[in-house]
């Protein structure tokens, strides 16, 4: 198994978890967020589930995940209003961004999983 799919299958079930913890009434309250506020809101803070995995947005552009123990580093951009995630996986792309408080509903503007977690202040790189 490609180590992005079985990344993916990570976040699906992090998602479920989330999504059962938290119920669905934060969704109905989300907010899109445009290009610029996507570049403000992540610069410098980490997406996680909080157990699983979590990707870093360092303000420099550099995107670091942690999965299940394996660190990748690729890049992150913000390109026609969404986010864009490149860990040199053929499953890159770019997502559609929702925010309602600090957690975080990423659609993809292609085929692919949509990602929930939570947005926070990026922790140790350690």
């Amino acid at each position: 198994m490609r180590p992005f799919v079985s990344l993916l299958a990570t976040l699906t079930l992090g998602v479920v978890a989330i999504s059962l913890e938290t119920g669905q009434g934060a969704a109905e309250s989300a907010q899109k967020l445009s290009g610029s506020q996507i570049r403000a809101k992540f610069a410098g803070m980490q997406v996680t589930d909080e157990v699983h995995w979590r990707f870093v947005y360092d303000r420099d552009g550099t995107l670091r995940s942690y999965s299940m123990g394996t660190k990748k580093v690729g890049k992150w951009a913000v390109e026609k209003g969404e986010l864009c995630l490149y860990l040199g996986e053929s499953d890159d792309g770019c997502y559609e961004v929702s925010l309602s408080d600090k957690r975080v509903k990423m659609k993809p503007s292609g085929l692919g999983a949509t990602l929930e977690g939570f947005l926070q202040t990026a922790a140790d790189p350690n």
